[in-house]
């Protein structure tokens, strides 16, 4: 029997893969735990509980069950919007809500509406709209919203914050081959030069205006052209994509006009499915029926993509040729155009830092992964975070200035179990030093996996704090009352879908993770409030809880929780009148278990000796709660505030009087009342033997 002393000063590595678990030669094993239920980890090297959710709106009659997306719109440095498109009509219609600081613009161009609608038209290949194939990219003032089954669409904010125009794109598209039929006209052809912009003449009228966009081969030497404009039923102008051999005339039968080749994109074809902005041009990626083509604009000309002479500044279409499929899932612009495939990555180079032309366009591949098709890149930190294709780790596409190329580190290699079918990813960039990074990945149905805890991934949040020059990758899994749709950052403000049961009846709710908050859905109570919080009732009636009608709440009043309440007709009870301020909303749990005692000894695991806990001082700060092993600790020192608040601790808090032996020695953090804690560091004493 031997007492051994443990001190764990930091979880910068989070919940780690229960595969680990007998890795505990690794050193990141004892800067980890096994499990972690809704806390946010510091960069420092402690943890807190996670933020609670501020309720905005209920969207459901918008029928966001049909598919809903966060679109963030960064108008100016001072103004950021987020646009919640959702899909009100499942054939026909996107219905769009505008939000400024949390609050729902009204008065939508004059309308009285609090929204715009937006018809998309005939849909490809499909009976209704899927919002997981939609895109979006922005420069200045607009918008652009691209899926493979609709139109293109922008939306631009007018001259103030209700005035928005939402209209299709006026495009100027490029013309593919789908299906060639070729003819030999009965006529003679003389160009007027072999290369460049020349005119074509026959000896006879063949040319129509159909003949537009499409191609002239001479069968006997060589040479080929496009056509761009016809003169007359004899004559039109080209121009050469292979030069002619000379200026004599080519006999009759002995050139070939090439015909088929029609308009890239349509309701017939397919439209784009992705998009971004890169050096001057607007860049298409993918289409219904070239998922694996990539479309430039012309320069400045954002919507002309029509081919022209080959002059740097003309519109460029390029198709990846490679030895597998890799339809085109993503694009970003970045140190270099950068473009995400179901089969690879790949990137356009510039030597030298020449711009893109349709001369030197050229692209190369980086690395051989496979994006999800669905989820976003997110740019951080120099490099762009990405889902592989089979949604089992996130990867951080970087250059390596030692490779000279690309390569696409597993950021989520230590807690790939975390990931289970993603469907929505964002990043909320640090802001100042005491955050890092964050990363949170929308999780979609569970599936039987390693979790070690009853508490599953379904509609849950992977949040993974980053802080990568320090090489801190710290996931946590965030459950709620509900389950997690989508997620998106506006500027520093998270905004999610939540999906919840209110009264049996499914709701979606749109909500803000707020650091002053400790529950969720939460209405708070206090001077000047910003709707549809609301202010301090003069009386012990809350009210303006609709959306929680019939739940279950917590209520904290002036840093004291009250007895729980249940929401009847939009209010509840509180015991007291509040003072300052009071908040009401739902409960959500947190847990985090330690990885089982390894202390590091000489002679190696001690694994197969029965330890118990004797102490345990976890360091505290600003911390109102706190439970070890489902001991609850007092943190009052003696008394609580003169009115009786829960006043906030911070230091060292010994406790002792853990009993029970057991194989791991694990504890257990987690918290009986919904107030602020934060743990920075843990000291443990273990009594081991027998």
């Amino acid at each position: 029997m031997g007492r051994l002393k443990q001190y764990q000063a930091a979880f910068t590595v989070g919940e780690l893969d229960p595969l680990l678990r007998g890795r505990i030669d690794l050193q990141q094993y004892y800067s980890s735990v096994a499990l972690a239920d809704n806390v946010l980890f510091e960069p420092q090297g402690g943890f807190s509980r996670r933020p609670g959710l501020r309720f905005v709106t209920d969207l459901t009659a918008d029928n966001p069950a049909n598919g809903v997306l966060l679109i963030p719109f960064e108008f100016s440095t001072t103004q950021n919007f987020m646009i919640v498109a959702s899909v009100f009509n499942a054939s026909s219609t996107l219905r769009l809500r505008f939000y400024a600081n949390q609050t729902l613009l009204t008065n939508i161009n004059g309308s009285g509406n609090a929204y715009l609608d937006r018809a998309v038209g005939t849909l490809y290949d499909t009976s209704a709209i899927d919002m997981d194939k939609t895109y979006f990219t922005q420069s200045a003032d607009t918008l652009i919203v691209v899926n493979e089954d609709f139109a293109p669409f922008s939306i631009v904010r007018g001259a103030n914050n209700s005035t928005w125009t939402v209209a299709a794109l006026s495009l100027t598209p490029p013309k593919s081959l789908f299906t060639a039929t070729e003819s030999n006209p009965n006529a003679t052809l003389t160009p007027s030069a072999v290369s460049g912009t020349i005119t074509l003449t026959a000896s006879s009228s063949v040319f129509t205006t159909a003949h537009i966009d499409q191609y002239i081969t001479d069968n006997t030497d060589f040479g080929r052209a496009r056509i761009i404009s016809r003169n007359s039923g004899t004559v039109v102008t080209a121009v050469t994509e292979v030069p002619f051999f000379s200026t004599s005339a080519i006999a009759s039968g002995a050139w070939t006009l090439q015909t088929g080749h029609e308009t890239a994109w349509s309701n017939t074809r397919g439209w784009p499915r992705t998009t971004t902005f890169h050096e001057g041009r607007l860049w298409f990626g993918g289409s219904a029926s070239e998922p694996a083509t990539l479309w430039g604009s012309k320069v400045a000309q954002y919507f002309n993509f029509k081919g022209a002479e080959g002059l740097d500044d003309d519109a460029i279409a390029a198709t990846l040729i490679t030895d597998s499929v890799n339809a085109i899932t993503a694009m970003r612009s970045g140190r270099d155009l950068q473009i995400f495939t179901t089969g690879a990555e790949f990137f356009v180079p510039q030597a030298n830092l020449d711009p893109i032309t349709p001369g030197n366009i050229t692209i190369k591949s980086a690395t051989r992964r496979g994006s999800k098709l669905g989820i976003r890149p997110q740019a951080a930190e120099g490099g762009t975070l990405f889902i592989q294709r089979q949604g089992k780790a996130v990867r951080e596409m970087l250059f390596s200035d030692v490779e000279l190329s690309y390569v696409a580190n597993n950021i989520s290699l230590l807690s790939s179990h975390m990931l289970v079918d993603p469907q929505r990813m964002a990043l909320r960039p640090a802001t100042d030093t005491t955050e890092g990074d964050l990363l949170m990945v929308v999780n979609g149905t569970d599936t039987t996996g390693f979790r070690a805890s009853s508490v599953g991934f379904a509609g849950s949040i992977s949040a993974y704090m980053l802080n990568r020059p320090q090489q801190i990758v710290a996931p946590a899994s965030w459950t709620t009352d509900g389950d997690f749709v989508d997620v998106a950052v506006d500027l520093d403000t998270i905004y999610t879908v939540v999906k919840r049961t209110v009264g049996s009846a499914t709701k979606y709710y749109l909500e803000t993770f707020d650091d002053d908050r400790t529950t969720d859905a939460a209405v708070q109570y206090y001077a000047n409030p910003v709707a549809p919080d609301q202010a301090v009732p003069s009386n012990t009636t809350a009210g303006g809880l609709a959306h929680l009608e019939g739940k279950t709440v917590k209520v904290i009043r002036d840093d004291l929780v009250d007895s729980d309440g249940t929401v009847s007709s939009g209010n509840v009870t509180l015991a007291a009148v509040p003072q300052t301020y009071a908040e009401v909303g739902l409960n959500f749990d947190i847990t985090v278990k330690t990885q089982p005692f390894e202390p590091r000894m000489a002679s190696g695991s001690q694994q197969s000796q029965k330890r118990r806990i004797l102490e345990v001082t976890p360091l505290l700060f600003k911390t109102q709660n706190i439970t070890l092993n489902g001991k609850d600790i007092n943190l009052a020192q003696g008394a609580l505030s003169g009115s009786g608040a829960v006043t906030a601790f911070t230091g060292p808090r010994k406790t002792q009087g853990f009993r029970g032996y057991d194989r791991d020695a694990q504890i257990t953090i987690s918290q009986s009342q919904p107030l602020f804690m934060t743990v920075l560091s843990l000291d443990f004493k273990v009594s081991v033997g027998g």
